[in-house]
């Protein structure tokens, strides 16, 4: 079979997604951007549809395809126009464990609750992100340096995000460069290493407060848990970040998880 997504399809094309794509049998060669990637089982690449790109399948070929929001991936490696239509193949270490994942998401597809549904998400976006970073690094072509330098400073900052004593030097230093090369990268994100790990932190507090099975803990618990030690500084934070006191933002998502329930009590009956 072939297929063709044309220029009026790409002109068509929803800007904000991209395609991850995970063959799973047989043999795929798509063609986008001058370049040809040919994949095999097991075999990964990045298309984007606002560009127009053609594809063969062979008769026993299967393709896993998941759509991720461009904004979220391009945080992770900036822009991947030079990034389309690399094979990404199982020889590296790294890249077989993102295969692997991928291919197993279907069997959990629908099966997840909203909040482990966020953290595979996330998970997704890292390991696919540092296997695009380690391919197009190694091409002649393009060099990702700024890119794969702003994946290992958000991973020095993951593993260390629960140490409240975490400042830019420790996290620099974990990532193999200079506090000032960190921060130039992360300005075109217009952050930098504090302002990120404060994100963080308060994204992972956000999710335990939606988990209902965080409820048993209490809100400074898993404030203190994520490197806080001032719970008037986490209020404002949290507050400045997501427009509540976290406090509330618990309360509205019980009784949202309440109302819910409800209603699926109403149907059921």
């Amino acid at each position: 079979m072939a297929i063709a997504h044309t220029a009026h399809h790409a002109a068509h094309a929803n800007a904000d997604e991209l395609f991850v794509c995970r063959q799973i049998a047989g043999r795929l060669a798509l063609e986008q951007d001058s370049r040809e990637v040919v994949l095999q089982a097991g075999d990964i690449t990045l298309l984007d549809p606002r560009l127009p790109y053609t594809g063969r399948f062979s008769k026993d070929s299967k393709l896993l395809v998941l759509k991720i929001a461009r904004p979220m991936l391009e945080a992770r490696v900036g822009k991947t126009r030079e990034m389309v239509a690399r094979p990404i193949t199982l020889l590296e270490g790294t890249n077989s464990l993102t295969s692997a994942y991928l291919g197993m998401l279907p069997m959990h597809a629908g099966r997840l609750g909203p909040a482990t549904e966020e953290i595979v998400m996330n998970q997704v976006l890292d390991l696919v992100a540092v296997s695009l970073a380690t391919t197009v690094q190694a091409s002649p072509r393009f060099s990702s340096a700024r890119s794969f330098v702003r994946l290992q400073v958000r991973a020095a900052i993951d593993a260390r995000l629960a140490d409240p004593a975490l400042d830019a030097s420790t996290v620099a230093a974990a990532a193999g460069v200079s506090i000032r090369y960190a921060n130039a990268v992360l300005a075109e994100e217009n952050t930098t290493i504090m302002r990120l790990v404060q994100a963080r932190r308060l994204e992972r507090c956000r999710r335990a407060l939606e988990a209902p099975e965080q409820n048993h803990r209490t809100v400074s618990e898993i404030a203190y848990s994520w490197g806080f030690s001032d719970m008037t500084h986490f209020s404002r934070k949290f507050k400045a970040a997501y427009g509540i006191l976290p406090s509330e933002y618990r309360r509205l998502e019980r009784k949202s998880c309440g109302a819910f329930a409800t209603d699926i009590a109403i149907s059921a009956g």
